[in-house]
């Protein structure tokens, strides 16, 4: 902090669940004045400024003028947040807020960050990198969620949520065209089917040519070739019901993708190249991935069934139920390289069941939320690490991982005075984790699990199937005081918790304590914050203030093993650290103000401090040469947008600049794949009809064509913690660099 600028403030304040979005306004009657913003983060309709939790909301409109692509864009402007691909993946999502995440993919690691589409927790990080099309609004909630609804969330929740069916004839169209010939078409139609009924469905076809090149193959390197649709149906028997069904689908064929090298291949001597966003990566077509045929492909489904009731005019009663499957076959090219030094074929294979309901209270002075929570999920990846310059050798891994979990929560509202509330929440949940187990190293291009039956067994490295159940209440206070019409003042505790499991890279053989699995962690959350609006309405600012102790931080990550004492590694092994204890404090601020009638800006700045205190290894702490992951100290955004009146329509003029300060990767310090400090600058045209039928718009990003690295393999030289394969293995990956698209859309 002591190198930042004070450079900042606010991101958009805008609305939460049936929110009224945020668009600069005149206020009913003379004064000059921002929209009031309707939210129902507390499953109720309040004021945004009444509401005391840290949370932000971009609605569906605000996203459209931006010109969001995915959500991952959300991170520049909402404080302690990183949302990113995770390596080697264009869907896969690595989410932390407030210094909690995940960033493993495997089974066997549940996320820290709670992702939700349309109220069914998705259990899996496969695919959920969403892009952003059909959105009514994206909700970030920073902090342990639970005690309101669905899953248990040690770390904070996003809710993707889609559009309502109209109940009148909708039809809309939109095209985008852009840098590196990107070609997108959204199309979404509804109606209504008589009374009370209305079906829908969006179809989307979303493609780009690759940021890069891949030299050795000839594809496209970044590139994009996603297609996804969504049908709906909703049905009104009579006003007290409301039953919707939902079916979405996607597939991205997007090709692999490989990290940057930093460093030469040091046998093969494959010089660094000049674009970080091209690559030598020959592994698709090489014998090494011909297990799943060199394809790189995620496809991912989910059926649900929400209904609401309302037998009174206070009370609702409320069921979610969903399925959800995902499949992926990926190419890993951990070395990069046209050899076959350190290549990955992988499976993933997950599929979940869940079940809620919820009991609504509200009337008088109290407010209520009851709810029971059921997940069936299983988790399944099948991968082999093949080391052709060894050998060869194959290391292969097998793993399931089932979770049976249910919770009961509830979450009480009593309004003991006037201006002063007590909120009072609870949340019981038991997890039952079974593991199937199994890993051996093979002689050769391969294992038979993944094709090659000619490979010749060496040594079988763990096989075990094990079980364990985990248990926990985490409760929740919240004491809320309104100091007058125009400011908010709240004080309040929670507790968030993710139940232990299974490493299926772990190996019981060498190591018989990973059958007994790792532990759970908690976190415990202190928070103050202060809503006010100020300038007789023009302008609203939200401050939080907040305390975290972490205990038993679950990090997994993989170490080279060197089996037959020849100072070469040949093999690799999973570890599980459960870091004895982290601490985590920081203050956020996010708000708007209305400059003049035309001219706005939005602000957002984010101070955070995240320190490892205690990590022992081996009997010894080393919290000392530990990091804090995927969390910078300080982030600052800041927009201004003007708007003027242009041919039966509106003109809106916007640029916004972000910052982020460094960002180191893993556990440990990497500096050659670690992000120092950064600027993104963006900007946007838009024109809007005044019957909000036509769109036209202009979208600079990263104008300044900044490379950020946005994750990293670290086999290799440079201060990695092993080393695997010949080649110096180390590379990183990077986010996009300048790009401009030009969209346009058209409602009737």
């Amino acid at each position: 902090m002591r190198n930042f600028l004070p450079r900042s403030a606010i991101a958009l304040a805008v609305s939460l669940a049936s929110a009224t979005q945020f668009t600069p306004a005149l206020a009913q009657g003379p004064a000059l004045a921002l929209e009031e913003v309707l939210v129902t983060a507390r499953r109720r309709s309040e004021n945004l400024q009444d509401v005391p939790i840290a949370v932000t909301a971009l609605s569906g409109q605000a996203l459209r003028m931006r010109g969001a692509a995915d959500i991952s864009e959300l991170a520049q402007l909402i404080p302690s947040v990183t949302l990113e691909p995770s390596r080697a993946t264009s869907t896969t999502l690595t989410a932390f807020i407030r210094g909690v995440g995940q960033q493993d993919p495997l089974a066997g690691f549940e996320q820290g960050v709670a992702l939700y589409l349309d109220d069914v927790y998705v259990a899996r990080p496969q695919g959920a990198l969403l892009d952003i099309y059909d959105v009514e609004r994206v909700e970030v909630l920073r902090g342990p969620q639970g005690t309101l609804y669905g899953r248990n969330a040690v770390g904070g929740a996003i809710k993707y949520v889609t559009r309502r069916l109209s109940d009148e004839v909708d039809v809309r169209l939109k095209g985008s065209i852009g840098s590196y010939n990107q070609r997108d078409l959204v199309a979404t139609a509804s109606t209504p089917l008589g009374d009370g009924f209305r079906l829908g469905g969006t179809v989307a076809r979303l493609t780009r040519d690759g940021y890069g090149d891949n030299l050795t193959t000839g594809e496209e390197h970044y590139d994009k070739d996603l297609f996804a649709y969504r049908v709906s149906a909703e049905w009104l028997p009579s006003e007290d019901w409301l039953i919707r069904l939902a079916y979405d689908n996607s597939d991205d064929k997007s090709n692999p993708v490989a990290g940057y090298r930093p460093f030469p291949g040091a046998v093969s001597g494959v010089p660094v190249l000049d674009d970080v966003h091209d690559t030598t990566a020959g592994a698709s077509e090489r014998p090494s991935t011909a297990g799943i045929n060199g394809n790189n492909q995620v496809e991912a489904e989910g059926l649900m069934l929400s209904v609401d009731w309302d037998p009174t005019d206070a009370i609702t009663l409320r069921s979610i139920t969903a399925y959800r499957e995902d499949y992926t076959e990926s190419v890993i090219d951990f070395d990069g390289l046209a050899v076959m030094d350190f290549d990955a074929p992988v499976i993933y294979d997950n599929e979940q069941f869940s079940q809620e309901l919820q009991l609504l209270y509200n009337a008088d002075r109290w407010n209520a939320v009851v709810g029971f929570y059921y997940l069936d999920a299983t988790a399944a990846n099948d991968f082999d690490v093949v080391l052709g310059q060894i050998g060869p050798v194959t290391a292969y891994t097998g793993g399931t991982v089932d979770t049976e979990a249910w919770s009961v929560f509830a979450d009480v509202t009593y309004q003991l005075t006037g201006q002063l509330s007590l909120s009072l929440g609870g949340r019981y949940t038991e997890d039952k984790r079974d593991a199937d187990i199994f890993r051996a190293n093979y002689l050769g291009l391969g294992s038979p699990f993944l094709g090659n039956d000619s490979a010749l067994l060496l040594a079988v490295t763990s096989d075990y199937e094990a079980s364990k159940t985990y248990t926990d209440f985490s409760p929740r206070v919240n004491l809320s005081y309104a100091l007058g019409e125009d400011a908010t003042v709240y004080l309040g505790y929670s507790r968030g918790w993710k139940a232990g499991s299974f490493d299926p890279r772990g190996a019981n053989f060498v190591t018989p304590e990973v059958e007994r699995g790792f532990d759970a962690e908690t976190l415990d959350s202190y928070e103050a914050g202060l809503k006010m609006a100020w300038l007789e309405g023009r302008a609203v600012t939200n401050i939080a203030v907040f305390y975290s102790d972490y205990q038993d931080m679950q990090i997994p990550g993989s170490v080279g093993v060197d089996s037959d004492g020849d100072g070469v590694n040949d093999g690799f092994v999973g570890t599980v650290t459960n870091a004895g204890k982290a601490e985590i404090s920081g203050v956020e601020l996010e708000g708007s103000v209305l400059l003049t009638e035309r001219l706005s800006a939005q602000l957002a700045l984010s101070f955070l401090d995240a320190e490892i205190k205690e990590w022992l290894f081996n009997g010894v702490d080393v919290s000392d040469q530990r990091a804090v992951q995927n969390t910078p100290e300080e982030m600052a955004y800041i927009g201004l947008t003007y708007t003027m009146g242009l041919a039966a329509g509106d003109i809106s003029f916007s640029a916004n600049w972000s910052y982020k300060g460094d960002v180191t990767q893993f556990e440990a310090p990497v500096p050659v794949i670690d992000q120092d400090s950064h600027d993104v600058f963006n900007a946007s045209v838009v024109w809007l009809s005044s019957d909000d039928s036509w769109l036209l718009g202009i979208h600079g990003k990263n104008l300044a064509d900044e490379e950020i690295k946005t994750a990293g393999y670290c086999f290799g030289s440079g201060g990695c913690p092993s080393q695997l394969g010949l080649e110096d293995n180390t590379t990183v990956f990077y986010a996009p660099p300048r790009t401009v698209t030009a969209t346009v859309e058209y409602r009737f």
